[in-house]
């Protein structure tokens, strides 16, 4: 008798939790799986896989730590974890909660901010697309009919998302959502300590000008003259 095609493939490594992981991650990404899925329960994913419970019951426990999924006791239709929240939304509150226990320095986040920013400027001037382009706009656009500080920040935020994303390195696009939703409230200081948007507005559409153009030196420039007027003393 032949049986449907689950989309789960057998495992091979040695350690095979970390290719359950790796599939996991893939379906998400490939929004195969979406926030409120319910995983197949313990025993038919090893089956599907070709693993053990056990590498099944590890990667499940390392996904539950990091918040990404809630396992649940239950039979039939109620066995199996719940996915809970995208990586990239357990890394933000990863991060938030360093921040929240003073672990971290504004200063630290600052330059590694700066490093993320640079480097993906550089690599955005290189793989411009239409898409990314057409969102900066946007969030340019949004910037500059924003009624607050609050408001401001939030489209600033999506522009500069943007520009991690169009870099084309997922995790450095991840973690830089991370940073930027972990330091809003410092951002949204920044604002409020120059007393106006005007000049960070003219940083961002210099910043746009560089990597419409492709020019990856000029965006690299933009980028840090504007982080260091935002943040001159961090």
């Amino acid at each position: 008798m032949e049986t449907q095609d689950s989309g789960w493939r057998p495992v091979r490594r040695a350690r095979a939790f970390e290719d359950v992981l790796a599939q996991i991650e893939r379906r998400i990404a490939d929004d195969e799986l979406a926030v409120g899925d319910r995983l197949p329960g313990e025993r038919q994913m090893a089956e599907q896989l070709q693993v053990s419970r056990s590498s099944v019951r590890e990667a499940l426990r390392v996904l539950e730590t990091l918040g990404v999924v809630s396992s649940q006791a239950g039979r039939g239709p109620d066995a199996g974890a719940v996915l809970i929240s995208r990586p990239e939304g357990a890394l933000t509150d990863l991060l938030r909660l360093h921040l929240g226990l003073s672990s971290l320095s504004m200063r630290e986040v600052v330059e590694t901010r700066m490093m993320i920013e640079r480097w993906s400027a550089a690599h955005a001037a290189d793989h411009v697309t239409a898409e990314h382009l057409a969102r900066m706009r946007t969030a340019l656009a949004n910037m500059a009919a924003a009624a607050t500080v609050a408001e401001f920040v939030e489209h600033d935020t999506d522009f500069h998302l943007t520009i991690a994303e169009l870099s084309g390195n997922r995790l450095l696009a991840a973690t830089m959502r991370a940073l930027r939703a972990a330091v809003q409230e410092y951002a949204i200081e920044a604002v409020h300590r120059l007393g106006t948007t005007e000049g960070l507005t003219a940083d961002h559409m210099e910043i746009y000008d560089a990597i419409a153009a492709g020019d990856r030196e000029a965006a690299v420039a933009a980028v840090s003259a504007h982080l260091a007027r935002a943040y001159p003393t961090a």
